[in-house]
């Protein structure tokens, strides 16, 4: 058996990330994970893998640069302090 259990701190440090973040995601059902004895969180190698694809954010999710200098182009601006951020 490959497997390594890891408590959420444990998980977390390996993960930099925070305890926190790991066992809310655990906790409404986000993130793969193990409970043991009366509700005990514990992640396997396999669960921190699958955490790790879930939080991918691939390319194609970001617009280009140009994409998001059209966008903020046609924002419609309001005031003269947004006016002149614009032309600066």
């Amino acid at each position: 058996m490959d497997l390594e259990f890891f408590e959420p701190a444990e998980a977390a440090a390996l993960m930099r990330c925070s305890e926190g973040w790991l066992r809310d995601g655990a906790a409404t059902g986000r993130f793969p994970h193990a409970c043991w004895g009366k509700g005990k969180i514990v992640f396997t190698s396999e669960h921190i893998a699958e955490i790790a694809r879930l939080s991918e954010i691939s390319p194609s999710s970001h617009p280009s640069p140009a994409t998001q200098a059209a966008s903020t182009s046609s924002a419609r601006l309001i005031g003269t302090r947004a006016r002149n951020r614009l032309v600066s």
